[in-house]
């Protein structure tokens, strides 16, 4: 985390859905030996994605849990609708227009947000403009044809 609050990153999902990109999202950020938590306004998402997560592929999973679960504070990935870092997570992931503050706890943040919805575009490029405002450490990342990620600003 730098002084001025965590690295700020928006990823504009165009060709992949969010059950496709937060697994991928979320098994770089357990690599790099760090936790992460995931903030969703609606717990039946919250519930289909860390059900996903535990199935993402034949060959592996990703340990989940959810703050009204057993032993919230370990675990590697977690599920709030809340904003206390209960997991003492280091990556912050923001989906499905869930409450951006406080953030001041982790070190990066990703914002991901559908491109196919009019009023969560809407809301992410509200969002970028106030943050930008206040001089944040923020980019922007959008899928190229082939399916990688590629920083655009």
């Amino acid at each position: 985390m730098t002084a001025a609050g965590p690295q700020i990153w928006f990823y504009h999902l165009e060709r992949s859905g969010l059950e496709q990109v937060l697994p991928t999202l979320l098994d770089k950020v357990l690599r790099a030996d760090l936790r992460a938590q995931v903030r969703v306004a609606d717990a039946d998402l919250a519930a289909r994605l860390a059900e996903a997560l535990w199935t993402w592929r034949d060959d592996s999973f990703l340990a989940n849990g959810h703050t009204s679960g057993p032993h919230p504070e370990r675990q590697p990935i977690l599920f709030t609708s809340g904003t206390d870092n209960v997991n003492q997570a280091q990556a912050l992931f923001i989906v499905d227009g869930a409450g951006f503050e406080p953030t001041e706890d982790f070190q990066r943040c990703f914002i991901l947000f559908d491109g196919q919805d009019e009023d969560a575009l809407t809301a992410a490029r509200a969002r970028w403009k106030a943050l930008k405002g206040t001089g944040a450490d923020i980019s922007y990342w959008r899928q190229t044809l082939e399916g990688r990620w590629e920083k655009a600003g």
